[in-house]
């Protein structure tokens, strides 16, 4: 499985809202077109970001979405009445925002010109690329290109519309149009608003490129003209049509170093210099997101800069633990090497203050409560496939405090002497130093060992399935499960066979996670705003992935989502208009 990417902040920028920069844009082009962009178009079969040949190839993050109005149907119909409320209320609101308050009707003043989707990036501030601090003292332009800027690049299907409108703009509310020339393209720009200052330009007469500063609009050419865009970026034309699907909702990239670079800029957290040098080995994160009859599939790539001398294992061989755990089973991770794997984690997360938890943290506390090495004396031999799995079981009658449900940890160990060697002296350490009691027991026949702390009640049990798959039982005794290997697997059940991606195949991991059944029976920790509301929208989430060469990953998730009954209508503009007043903000 791939070395996790690194969550990074974001510099707080000093200018109005997105929102407020899209509704200033619509003042350009009808803010139609941004409506169109949630609410109607057509999506081909798509293997390449759109307006990758414009973007800037240093560009944070751009994203592409579909406004097909039947694909965005479709994502209505799927969830609670509650998911579908929340996501109706946001698009009624930008709808009324950028096309019915504006006067604009989307079949008579953008359908006749624009393209098929819309996409939007986000270009990292200037600094971040400059080696020196910027002086004390700062002039206007100093401060413009210290803050991000935005560009959205619209397909034209018909150039002499888009012409027309760029060369009669709604009139400023404040302020005026002027006109320019750039590299030999005409940009039509707003000059004296207070705040940004938007600009728009017809590419070759096949892309509308807006931005919110000038300086944007000059990149975008260059990046364009130049050939240096975000379509030459290394990595980006070799990976992206990895993930190419028909008809995609979204499209997404991340520029993982950029984004590391802003990261070790932020006076909160910075990243030391040795993580943030590592981080450079890592290009790219790009998905694709399509609707499906029941969920939505995600499909994702992630690859290192061509001149890391990084290499990744070409090693596929998980597949084979959902075949070990019974089909009442919660949740169940899997991966192909445990050393390997934690290899990457120690490569990636080492001095890296945003890591969940610091290697040396893990090596420190296994040390202090077993005594053991956990290099030497555990991953040694644990080279093969492994799993963590949630297998539940039917609490006693009148015994509350039994556990629910068991944790079971499996994997194939490369070298059963050194194994037994370090799995006795952990049986010493539970017996000497935290007096439990180590019995020898027997399930289905099957030699077992058995951990009892000093109150009597069963904590853990460990042995061995096939002679060389290590496991522990933590927790419910739930042994009798996986002992012998059961007749109705995991691997049988409709849920994860409809769940869990079959490619990329061969794989090295999976993740199966039964979301109706684990909420029903456990209380989960609050991790996201609205968890509560989206885990009731969703049947079970199923990931595979794999490494797809020496320099990328690849990874397929299928989120199952349940569907509204008796789905209703978007109320009509007329009525939303005359609804309460549309607050400033809409939510993401």
């Amino acid at each position: 499985m791939a070395p996790p990417l690194v969550s990074v902040p974001m510099k707080k920028n000093k200018k109005p809202s997105l929102v407020l920069t899209l509704s200033a844009a619509g003042l350009l082009i009808g803010a139609g077109s941004i409506g169109y962009w949630l609410l109607s178009q057509r999506q081909p079969l798509s293997g390449e970001l759109v307006g990758a040949n414009i973007i800037p190839g240093d560009a944070l993050f751009a994203v592409s979405l579909t406004t097909d109005p039947q694909q965005w149907q479709k994502l209505r119909q799927f969830g609670t009445k509650e998911t579908q409320a929340e996501l109706d209320k946001n698009l009624v609101q930008l709808r009324d925002r950028f096309l019915t308050n504006n006067g604009y009707d989307f079949q008579k003043d953008v359908a006749p010109w624009v393209g098929d989707d819309v996409t939007i990036a986000f270009l990292a501030p200037d600094t971040v690329s400059k080696p020196a601090p910027k002086p004390v003292a700062t002039t206007d332009e100093d401060t413009a290109n210290d803050q991000q800027s935005m560009v959205m690049v619209l397909p034209v299907k018909d150039p002499e519309i888009a012409k027309n409108i760029l060369a009669r703009p709604k009139t400023l509310k404040q302020g005026k149009w002027i006109d320019r020339i750039y590299q030999g393209i005409a940009i039509k720009q707003s000059e004296g608003q207070a705040g940004e200052n938007f600009s728009a330009a017809l590419l070759d007469g096949r892309f509308l490129v807006i931005t919110d500063s000038p300086k944007a609009t000059e990149r975008a050419i260059d990046a364009y003209k130049n050939k240096t865009s975000l379509a030459t970026t290394g990595g980006f034309a070799e990976n992206f049509p990895k993930i190419a699907n028909y008809q995609p909702f979204a499209q997404f990239y991340v520029n993982v170093p950029t984004a590391a670079k802003i990261a070790a800029a932020s006076p909160n957290r910075p990243i030391p210099a040795q993580v943030l040098a590592q981080l450079q080995n890592n290009q790219g994160l790009a998905g694709t997101m399509t609707l499906e009859p029941e969920g939505i599939r995600f499909k994702g790539v992630s690859w290192l800069n061509p001149n890391s001398q990084r290499v990744l294992a070409v090693e596929n061989k998980a597949g084979k633990m959902q075949s070990r755990v019974p089909a009442e089973t919660l949740m169940m991770l899997s991966g192909g090497n445990l050393q390997r794997l934690w290899g990457d984690y120690v490569l990636t997360s080492q001095g890296n203050p945003l890591s969940p938890i610091a290697p040396e943290q893990i090596r420190g506390g296994i040390k202090s409560l077993t005594n053991l090495d956990l290099d030497k004396d555990l991953l040694s031999w644990m080279k093969g496939e492994f799993s963590l799995s949630v297998i539940p079981t039917t609490p006693k009658q009148g015994s509350p405090g039994d556990f629910r449900a068991g944790l079971v940890f499996m994997v194939e160990g490369s070298n059963r002497q050194s194994a037994e060697a370090s799995i006795k002296q952990l049986d010493d350490v539970m017996k000497n130093q935290y007096q439990f009691q180590v019995q020898s027991a027997k399930v289905a026949g099957q030699p077992v060992i058995n951990w009892v702390s000093p109150y009597g009640t069963l904590t853990a049990t460990h042995g061995w399935l096939d002679g060389d798959v290590a496991f522990l039982v933590v927790g419910a005794p739930i042994t009798d499960k996986i002992v012998p290997q059961p007749n109705n697997t995991l691997a049988s059940t409709l849920p994860f066979q409809q769940t869990v991606p079959t490619e990329p195949n061969p794989t090295n991991g999976q993740f199966f996670l039964d979301v109706e059944r684990t909420v029903k029976n456990f209380p989960l920790p609050t991790l996201i705003p609205n968890q509560e509301t989206l885990l009731d929208a969703t049947r079970s989430i199923g990931m595979t992935s794999a490494v797809s060469d020496s320099r990328s990953n690849r990874y397929d998730i299928f989120i199952a989502l349940k569907k509204v009954t008796n789905m209703t209508t978007l109320p009509s503009p007329e009525r939303s208009k005359s609804s309460s007043a549309i607050p400033s903000t809409i939510s993401p």
